[in-house]
Order: C-alpha cells, then sequence, then structure tokens
C-alpha cells in the first residue's frame, strides 16, 4: 500500500473488506492468488477462504485487472477493464482485445489520447453493456457496483507518475501495468497518501457520466433491476450489504472462536469506513 502511497484509512478499507471475504480469519493468512493449504484449516463450509482470485465471493466483482498489484488488489470478477468475464474463461488472464479496446477508448475520449476520467466513464460504461449483451450470468448489485467503478479510477491516480499528479494515464504506462505486470522505469508515486475524499469524487464523476443501477441477467441482454440492493451513492448502504448480507452468509453460524476473529477483524474494517463517512457500526453477530 506504501508502495502506491494509499491513505491509511482506504488501505484499510481495501485490505479488510477483501480478508473478510477471501482470507482464513481462524490463521490470520490470505492467498494474494487461488486457494491454497498454505492459509491453514479452513473455517466451516460455506467460507470460501479462496484468495484473491476467488470469482464471485461479492457477486462477481470486477478488479482483475491489477495481478501485478494483487497485495493491495481486493477483486477478481466480470467487467473488467482487461481480462474476460468468467463466463467466458479464466478472469485472470490479460486479454488483448480488449486492451484494444481500452486503448481504443483513451485515443477518442482521454485528453491527448491518455486514459483520464472521460476516458474511464466510457470504458466502465462500455464493458458493463458488453457484459449485460454477452454474460446470461452476470450479477451487478452490491458491493460489486462500488468496486467496479472504483477500479475504473484507480489508474487514473496510482498508476499516473507523481511527478506528474495529473490523472492521465499514458498508453505506454498502462501497457506496463496491465500487459508486463510492472511498473514504468523510474516511475514515483502519488506526492501525497491518497483517501477517500481523493477517490469519491472521481468515482462519482464517472457514474453521473452514465447512472446505473444495480441489477442481474437473466439471461443474456435480460437486465433485471434489483432496487432492494443499495445503489452507488448509498456507501452506508453498501457497508450495511457487506455486514448483513454477505459476511453472514458465509459464516452462518460461526463457534465462539471464529465469532471473535471476525468480530475482530470487522471492527477494523469499520475504523476505515468511520474514518471520513458518518456511518453507525453494524454488528452481524451481535457485540458480544
Amino acid at each position: 500500500m506504501e508502495g502506491l502511497n494509499l491513505g491509511n484509512d482506504f488501505a484499510k478499507f481495501l485490505c479488510y473488506q477483501v480478508f473478510l471475504m477471501n482470507g482464513n480469519p481462524l490463521t490470520n493468512l490470505m492467498s494474494i492468488g487461488m486457494k491454497t493449504p498454505l492459509t491453514g484449516q479452513d473455517p466451516p463450509n460455506p467460507g470460501l477462504v479462496g484468495g484473491l482470485s476467488q470469482h464471485g465471493t461479492f457477486e462477481d466483482i470486477s478488479l482483475a485487472d491489477y495481478p501485478q498489484l494483487s497485495s493491495c488488489m481486493p477483486f477478481i470478477g466480470d467487467t473488467s477493464m482487461t481480462r474476460v468475464d468468467t463466463f467466458f474463461g479464466d478472469q485472470t488472464v490479460f486479454n488483448e482485445t480488449l486492451f484494444q479496446r481500452f486503448i481504443d477508448t483513451a485515443t477518442k475520449f482521454g485528453f491527448n489520447g491518455t486514459y483520464d476520467v472521460n476516458a474511464a466513464a466510457e470504458l466502465r460504461n462500455q464493458r458493463l453493456q458488453n457484459s449485460i449483451h454477452t454474460n446470461s450470468q452476470l450479477v451487478f448489485t452490491s458491493p460489486c457496483i462500488l468496486s467496479a467503478y472504483s477500479e475504473a479510477v484507480f489508474p487514473t491516480i496510482f498508476f499516473v507518475d507523481g511527478r506528474l499528479n495529473n490523472r492521465q494515464l499514458t498508453i505506454n504506462a498502462t501497457r506496463h501495468f496491465f500487459d508486463l505486470q510492472q511498473m514504468p522505469t523510474d516511475i514515483h508515486r502519488q506526492p501525497a497518501p491518497v483517501n477517500f475524499t481523493i477517490v469519491d469524487p472521481l468515482v462519482s464523476f464517472l457514474f453521473n457520466k452514465h447512472p446505473f443501477s444495480p441489477g442481474v441477467n437473466h439471461g443474456k441482454n435480460n437486465f433485471v433491476l434489483q432496487p432492494q440492493t443499495p445503489p452507488l451513492s448509498d456507501f452506508c448502504g453498501i457497508y450495511e450489504n457487506i455486514m448483513l448480507r454477505v459476511i453472514p452468509g458465509q459464516y452462518p453460524k460461526p463457534t465462539v472462536v471464529l465469532k471473535d476473529a471476525i468480530n475482530k477483524n470487522l471492527g477494523f474494517f469499520f475504523g476505515a469506513v468511520s474514518a471520513e463517512h458518518n456511518r453507525t457500526q453494524v454488528f452481524p453477530f451481535g457485540r458480544d
């Protein structure tokens, strides 16, 4: 996290969110790739402990685009910018065809052919529409809707050389991160820690360019809205959804030891949430 200069609260939000879903709370270990026995004995089913490459933990969240930064990137899934949906194959493999569409979008909409917030808004919408038309199993609900839009703005902040800090990512640098899975030579990180106060307005900009409601596909090109799931604008609702639906869904009847371990991480997660959001803590397993 420090290598990219993520602010403490934003970094904790990413880390504890993914650890709660894909890590082993009993051993406090998590795979930064696929599931492995090295994380210790699994908790009871249906807990997955699947590692960062686990698909579907968050109902098809997307962040497959950053395998080279897997230790700080939380999600693998659908509507990714340079990886196919899991419905079509291995979502962790770089896809040159999608990357060429990425370049085309940056050339058409970005400043001087760079990947900026305008290009990001168009690409985010294009990839979502493509998945709706082709992926019969697409689920685009909370909390994946938050991650999908955050994913799109991430490169405009953290992959841009900090000496420029202009939110304009060159295609050459993009190729290094997305395809070659390495940082460009002599790149400098952001000049100051990046927290929600920087990320949130950019996410809102993308969403407002192409507003979208949560939903699921019932077959190809049959996207059915899910009004009961919180929208992107309802950060507190998304937090509650994670606390009251996603986590109890993985650990419906935790033992005392498991519950204590989960509650400790829930506390760390809430600390990150409440740092810049006026939110009351939710206790899915009670306070004790």
